[in-house]
């Protein structure tokens, strides 16, 4: 079986954040991760659930979001693969997640494998593919309170055609600061790496 999962600044991140978790509770958390994987639109908690959790796991906003997403993206590469309780035991192990945490993960996945994979099969994806990219560069040379400030940013459209649809074409455009910019491309580079580990 390929790598389900490359060692990203990211997950480094996220496995320090799981690994200090309770031992009790992380069980909780997969679980209703699980229960929810399979819908597209939905988060596994509700906002209110969300800052409970913040303050039973003692994890600042932005942690508990990453631990959230991490997980809900171990459980989605496991269900990808349709990864046997062994190998992904083992792949989870070369993250550094400590036993406990790999075996919480393992016994999840085990519990509801069969389930989350037909759930996953039967969603239907969006037919919605991105058919071009244009791009702008701008820099704001001043303003009325600053003369010298000078502010580059990133113009970016995005084409997205329906299949079903020939004539409904959307366009989205994006405008990114110096730092959003750099930040997107880290994720976009993360994502290139995890399909490279597909291939």
């Amino acid at each position: 079986m390929s790598l389900m999962f490359t060692i990203t600044p990211s997950i480094k991140k996220a496995v320090v954040c799981i690994n200090e978790l309770p031992e009790s509770k992380f069980p909780l958390v997969l679980s209703r991760i699980i229960q929810k994987l399979h819908l597209k639109d939905e988060r596994p908690f509700t906002e209110d659930e969300e800052e409970k959790l913040q303050k039973t796991l003692e994890l600042q906003e932005a942690d508990l979001e990453l631990v959230i997403h991490t997980c809900e993206f171990f459980l989605h590469q496991a269900a990808y693969h349709s990864a046997k309780p062994q190998v992904l035991r083992q792949q989870l192990q070369q993250l550094q997640l400590d036993d406990n945490k790999v075996d919480a993960i393992v016994n999840t996945w085990t519990g509801d494998a069969r389930n989350v994979v037909e759930k996953l099969r039967s969603r239907t994806l969006s037919a919605k593919k991105l058919e071009d990219v244009n791009w702008r560069l701008n820099l704001q040379m001043g303003q009325r309170d600053k003369s010298k400030s000078r502010q580059p940013n990133a113009m970016l459209e995005l084409g997205i055609n329906n299949d079903n649809d020939e004539k409904d074409k959307e366009k989205i455009r994006l405008e990114f600061t110096h730092d959003q910019l750099y930040a997107f491309y880290n994720q976009l580079q993360t994502i290139q790496n995890q399909i490279d580990g597909l291939s």
